[in-house]
């Protein structure tokens, strides 16, 4: 059995029926909708017409915000509705950033995720979805998509059928009949800053690389209010902690793995307690960005296993873990003897700084973050932190002997730092969205930050003072480069996580 949905278009005549129902049979709070009706007008006086769009949960087979979320609080069920338990939800956020359909909301009352839940309680008791019930012309349909004797399955057989978002392979139960292209795509119609009745406070005006405003040019002219970027600077930082813990701690393991002629008290005692201090600060971060921040031990307790952010919460504890140990280790003089525990801590920092590259992955609703090269590039900036870190120690503990093989690891680190961030921004995109989020860092409202802070200052004057100091012996510029380098990672990694959520999803 799969229950799913098919609204002909052609019959919809954006009366607002289905979202008042829906708001008064879940009491929806205002400025939220678990499903909404845009409208988008395509012409030029007098020859124009306009379009709408009946927007909700898709209830996909393959449901991406069911795989990330971290506690089960999403779940499928045996009829294929996607429901959700809110006292399981911890408002982690990740299931806005995996749905590709923008269905996702966080509830101002209970702080929880929510969506349309096909009025599962409804359906248990034989009776239709609340909008069913009130739509006027009957555009809305429901029923079992494998009943081959159903109204919704004959339709979907014998009628040309839409769904939002195919190449997505979410496989969604929601048809339509008869919807504009530019109503199914959000890269087909314009924002233009204002709506029929009242401006777009949240406008940004990314839509269109290269604007357009031809006779044939759709124009969105109403929508409802959505959360554009869902995770905002507290998971920038968390990325930057993260990044400069896995780097200390990287730092310790090299140092005893390949004995370097660096005291003792740094390699057991100073590297691993900054690790850990970042550490802290990493899961300060982690639980103060979350929605329900006291349920935060459900995703270590009573995970699902699916997601990458309870993976990540695993290896973030075993990172700790060792960590510690290795830095109890360092308080009573002992240094690690062999390669186990030197080895062990760098794998443990590499999988702490890259584990976030499958998290962001799963994120599929944001194509931006579908890049292979995230992985790798989360350790390059792991090990600039690393080499950044032991170049300010070798400089401030007058260590000759390891600042130039410091720096020269720092300057081979920045340099690979640069041409990643060069892949991401100028070889050609898989995708519009990708594209246009790639156009906002370089040409639209991040490009201030990229250019003014993660690269000009924190990429390409790191560069240039490391190798003049390298080549001069100028010792004094080594630490300026690394603190540069340092602050434009911190940038990158915020002008990163907000150009993936700067494209709308509808």
């Amino acid at each position: 059995m799969r229950l799913g949905f098919l609204i002909d278009q052609r019959k919809c005549i954006g009366c607002h029926a289905c979202t008042v129902a829906c708001k008064a049979e879940h009491d929806v709070p205002l400025g939220v909708n678990r499903t909404w009706v845009q409208y988008v007008e395509r012409g030029e006086f007098p020859n124009t017409r306009r379009f709408f769009q009946v927007n909700r949960c898709n209830h996909c087979d393959n449901a991406p915000c069911v795989a990330i979320c971290p506690t089960e609080a999403l779940f499928k069920r045996d009829d294929g509705i996607v429901d959700f338990d809110n006292s399981k939800c911890i408002g982690c956020k990740a299931c806005m950033e995996a749905c590709p359909y923008d269905a996702i909301y966080i509830d101002p009352n209970e702080h929880t995720a929510a969506k349309c839940n096909f009025c599962a309680h409804r359906v248990e008791e034989g009776l239709l979805p609340a909008c069913v019930v009130v739509c006027p012309e009957e555009a809305i349909v429901t029923g079992d998509l494998d009943d081959s004797t159903s109204l919704i399955a004959q339709l979907v057989a014998r009628e040309p059928v839409q769904v939002r978002k195919p190449e997505q392979g979410t496989r969604p139960h929601v048809f339509y009949v008869g919807a504009d292209e530019a109503t199914l795509n959000p890269m087909q119609a314009a924002s233009v800053g204002a709506y029929m009745w009242a401006d777009q406070p949240d406008y940004a005006p990314i839509v269109m690389a290269e604007p357009r405003r031809d006779r044939a040019q759709a124009v969105k002219v109403y929508d409802a209010p959505h959360e554009r970027r869902p995770w905002g600077w507290m998971v920038s930082a968390y990325l930057w902690t993260k990044s400069v813990s896995s780097g200390a701690a990287m730092l310790a393991g090299f140092s005893a793995l390949l004995a370097a002629p660096v005291p003792q008290r740094l390699t057991g005692i100073v590297n691993p307690l900054l690790a850990l201090l970042f550490l802290g600060a990493t899961l300060l971060l982690l639980i103060g960005d979350l929605k329900r921040p006291e349920r935060f031990w459900r995703l270590l307790l009573k995970p699902h296993l699916t997601s990458w952010l309870v993976w990540g919460g695993y290896i973030l504890t075993a990172f700790g873990l060792l960590t510690t140990v290795w830095l109890a280790l360092g308080i009573f003089g002992t240094v690690p003897k062999g390669p186990v525990l030197p080895v062990l801590l760098i794998l443990l920092g590499a999988a702490a700084a890259a584990y976030s590259a499958f998290l962001f992955g799963q994120a599929e609703g944001r194509d931006f973050w579908q890049n292979p090269l995230v992985f790798w590039h989360l350790l390059v900036q792991a090990g600039i932190a690393a080499a950044a870190l032991g170049a300010i120690e070798a400089f401030l503990l007058h260590l000759t002997g390891a600042l130039w093989p410091m720096t020269d690891a720092f300057l081979g680190l920045l340099a690979l730092h640069g041409l990643f961030t060069a892949a991401e921004m100028v070889l050609p995109h898989s995708t519009r969205e990708v594209e246009l989020a790639a156009h906002a860092v370089t040409h639209g409202p991040l490009r201030r930050t990229f250019w003014g802070v993660a690269v000009l200052p924190g990429l390409l004057l790191p560069f240039v003072l490391g190798a003049v100091a390298l080549f001069a012996q100028g010792s004094a510029l080594v630490p300026m480069a690394a603190i540069l380098a340092l602050m434009g990672l911190g940038a990158y990694e915020h002008v990163w996580v907000q150009a993936g959520q700067i494209v709308p999803l509808t």
